[in-house]
């Protein structure tokens, strides 16, 4: 099992500034790269604070540039604020920029704010999503491609320049429910998804889904990947733990405000929210723990067979904090299930 850093680009006060926050992520990125994480991942959102990047492309290409080795992914961009006759053709400039390593996450979208503040119904998203993969897998593999669908109607057009890989760099679908999954790797998806406060069964179920449509693939499901994202943190102590769980909490009140609405966003800071999950709740459902407890919370899902678990460790935190918790992770925990080798970290990282 591998281990990815959310560069989630969270942003609670606008006096940091955006360029500060920006160069936390890329150090996080040149950390990963020598720690030995197997990727980091990039999500798109406009308009607010929280999970900040409007422009993830451009950011993957950005990493690219100060790391090796490191997979970037895109976790995720959302397909119906694009126009695929324009995106496919970014997509293509990314890989080539990206020298390979872009694995390009999709989906449709989850804060109502955002997408109908850009012109799109949320009850349109799902449908305009699925109509948009088809268009952007079209494009990525084939030369004068027409359409005539409900949301896209083109003439004959070659996308330019053309992919460097057979159809265009991997794709990653981001589903939650079992069913979805399902279909989803039928479909030749690799798949990231989260039980949020969901228990473990729903992750069984999950991970049950992705297996089944892989096995019933034969070769051409081999070398399909299951991701799962989790907001995550190693502590040192108990008291440091404490911290952090505070931290995610306050985090929460602005996530939730507008992944389930009501989306009260003023000068494009997300309003906190009173919770009504506790603190003790919220602490049972994340992976905010000392060392062994991390180990311990890790192993069901490497006995599930996970591939790979996202770490969102953006959640307010201090940014050496976050830099000394990577570290010790990397050194930690991370040999009890990845075989990727640790480099030497170089003097810049750690200034």
């Amino acid at each position: 099992m591998e281990f990815s850093v959310q560069l989630s680009s969270d942003y609670p006060d606008k006096n940091y500034g955006g360029d500060r926050v920006y160069q936390d992520m890329i150090d996080q990125a040149i950390l990963a790269d020598q720690l030995g994480f197997d990727a980091v991942s990039i999500t798109e959102h406009h308009l607010v604070n929280c999970l900040m990047m409007p422009a993830p492309l451009q950011f993957a290409v950005k990493i690219a540039a100060h790391t090796k080795n490191i997979k970037i992914m895109t976790s995720v961009v959302v397909l119906p604020l694009h126009d695929m006759r324009t995106y496919a053709g970014e997509v293509v400039v990314a890989d080539i920029f990206t020298e390979g390593r872009l694995l390009l996450g999709v989906g449709r979208g989850a804060f109502k704010y955002e997408i109908e503040r850009l012109g799109i119904p949320m009850e349109e998203t799902q449908e305009r999503f699925e109509e948009s993969v088809e268009v952007l897998k079209a494009l990525l593999s084939k030369e004068e491609v027409s359409w005539d669908g409900k949301y896209y109607k083109f003439d004959p057009i070659t996308i330019m320049p053309r992919p460097i890989r057979p159809n265009g760099p991997p794709m990653m679908m981001a589903v939650m429910q079992p069913e979805r999954i399902y279909n989803a790797t039928k479909r030749g998806f690799h798949i990231q998804t989260t039980p949020l406060s969901g228990n473990h069964q729903f992750l069984v179920d999950q991970v049950s889904s992705f297996n089944k449509a892989k096995n019933e693939m034969g070769r051409f499901g081999k070398d399909l990947t299951l991701s799962l994202s989790r907001v995550a943190f190693l502590a040192k102590s108990g008291k440091e733990k404490e911290d952090r769980i505070k931290e995610a909490h306050a985090y929460y009140g602005r996530f939730d405000n507008v992944y389930t609405g009501p989306g009260i966003v003023e000068n494009g800071m997300i309003k906190p929210l009173p919770r009504n999950q506790t603190i003790d709740e919220l602490a049972e459902s994340l992976l905010i723990c000392t060392k062994q407890e991390m180990i311990e919370k890790l192993k069901p899902y490497a006995d599930l067979g996970i591939d790979r678990v996202i770490l969102n460790i953006n959640f307010g935190t201090n940014p050496k904090k976050i830099m000394d918790s990577l570290k010790i992770f990397a050194e930690e925990v991370m040999p009890h299930f990845s075989t990727k080798p640790k480099t030497k970290i170089s003097k810049r990282v750690n200034e």
